[in-house]
């Protein structure tokens, strides 16, 4: 199987919004940019970005790398309700099974990478 080389991928966003029932604040357009899915489509790689807005999230079947490439997003955990902060450059891993919301506190864009282990 060849290398996959991204550079050249030119995708056109698709805008969308968050489930009507799953947004608690804001009206968060989001585009997504998606670059690779595998023939199995399991594995999704590309950019997302956001307007602000917060709502909840469910990643069952899921886990996700993300690199905040700008602005600033609130991650709330329901189970214990931490809160975390990330901004440009940040990077981390919403685990599968992490059920919670997202909040775009500033315009958003970031490089993910989801791997649909369900």
């Amino acid at each position: 199987m060849p290398i996959i080389n991204l550079a050249g991928c030119k995708v056109t966003p698709e805008k969308s919004l968050p489930a009507p029932e799953k947004i608690l604040s804001g009206h968060p357009v989001q585009e997504t940019e998606n670059l690779y899915t595998d023939a199995k489509e399991k594995v999704f790689v590309g950019y997302w970005s956001s307007d602000i807005g917060k709502w909840s999230i469910d990643c069952t079947g899921d886990e996700e790398y993300c690199h905040i490439l700008y602005g600033k997003v609130c991650l709330t955990d329901d189970a214990d309700g931490k809160k975390v902060t990330f901004v440009e450059g940040d990077q981390f891993i919403i685990p599968e099974g992490f059920k919670g919301t997202w909040e775009t506190i500033e315009k958003c864009k970031k490089l993910y990478f989801i791997t649909n282990v369900g």
